[in-house]
């Protein structure tokens, strides 16, 4: 299988959300529920003050990341998604969610909880690059940064394995490692800001 080398654009997204309002089945697969509660589990905190989470899709992981945030800001690039993540969302007065594409997109604030869940390998290797020095200016110190990547084979510009590693190398002037684990289907990389290896 060739591998895009551009990052995948907006229409890709908008086309799948306009034939499936669920089109990962975040809302009833096993996969999805296994992996949204191992990410919550591999926080190091219990609660964070101030969290961004790019890329939220329907807001299914968002409404449970809330109940660890006092703030939880979220985006996502197609429309109906904000809308479906804004409506799941609403009995969580302190989630805003709004329409954005990352590392373009990227709020202003500082953050100490940063997640970025199976969307990095969408991006080509330079909008990659941006996107980490955006983390870099929006970790707050002692901050985390959490990746979780899918790791099946696809045409994306990046697999799973790859750009979890680059962006662990390309954060290392900032962020520390501190804790990885993995299945056979998925990874989760979690970074500290202000420790470095």
């Amino acid at each position: 299988m060739t591998r895009r080398t551009e990052t995948v654009p907006p229409d890709y997204f908008a086309g799948i959300y306009a034939s499936d309002a669920d089109p990962w089945r975040f809302t009833s697969s096993d996969y999805e529920r296994d992996k949204y509660a191992a990410t919550l589990a591999a926080l190091p905190r219990a609660r964070y003050r101030s969290a961004f989470e790019p890329a939220c899709s329907i807001g299914v992981f968002t409404h449970a990341l809330a109940g660890r945030c006092d703030r939880l800001f979220a985006t996502d690039l197609v429309p109906s998604a904000v809308d479906a993540a804004s409506a799941r969302c609403a009995d969580r007065p302190n989630v805003e969610i709004r329409q954005g594409a990352v590392p373009a997109d990227w709020p202003e604030g500082r953050f100490d909880l940063i997640v970025l869940s199976e969307f990095l390998y969408f991006l080509a290797p330079p909008d990659l690059a941006v996107l980490v020095r955006r983390i870099g200016d929006a970790i707050e110190p002692g901050g985390d940064i959490v990746l979780v990547h899918w790791l099946g084979v696809t045409d994306y510009p990046q697999s799973g394995d790859a750009v979890a590693e680059a962006v662990i190398a390309q954060a290392a002037p900032f962020a520390g490692l501190q804790h990885q684990s993995r299945t056979a289907e998925y990874r989760i990389d979690v970074l500290r800001a202000g420790s470095t290896t």
